[in-house]
């Protein structure tokens, strides 16, 4: 059993040390993370999992981008204790963050990530979304919060300013 809740200032290193736990060394070198600096993660939708015990178990970050002009959300990092490993605690972790997303009016999300897992909550390419490089355009996944939420939408993702 689970408590999950939206993170706040107070979670901030714990869920630092989370992702450092869970990522190889350089994660934050990674092009996605040049769309982070400076911006803080929407609140509400950005979610820590603790255990029984309270102890960190997972954690969600969404951050606020936007995409040809378009407002979007860029999901990630999520990560989940190695020893909550196959529990099916990420899933739920992007599952509720979702409905969440969907339930705040947001009308998109992206990432970059494995289309095989990703794929399993919806997520397809996005074809005309160019991520900072050194990014592998076949990575840039999308999701509709609403029908046709991906319709007309291309170019640069640029952090949310």
């Amino acid at each position: 059993m689970f408590d999950l809740r939206p993170e706040t200032p107070e979670d901030w290193w714990e869920v630092e040390a989370l992702f450092d736990l869970c990522f190889a060394p350089g994660r934050e070198a990674l092009s996605s993370y040049r769309l982070r600096d400076g911006v803080p993660p929407v609140a509400g939708l950005s979610l820590v999992a603790r255990d029984a015990e309270g102890i960190l178990a997972g954690a969600i970050r969404f951050w606020p981008v936007r995409v040809g002009g378009a407002p979007a959300l860029l999901l990630g990092p999520v990560a989940v204790h190695p020893t909550h490993q196959g529990e099916g605690l990420g899933g739920w972790l992007i599952r509720e963050s979702l409905r969440e997303a969907a339930s705040l009016g947001w009308a998109r999300v992206m990432l970059v990530g494995d289309a095989p897992y990703y794929g399993r909550f919806g997520f397809a390419p996005l074809t005309g979304v160019e991520m900072p490089p050194p990014t592998n355009p076949a990575r840039i996944l999308g999701l509709a919060l609403v029908p046709g939420g991906w319709r007309g939408i291309s170019g640069r993702v640029r952090p949310a300013t």
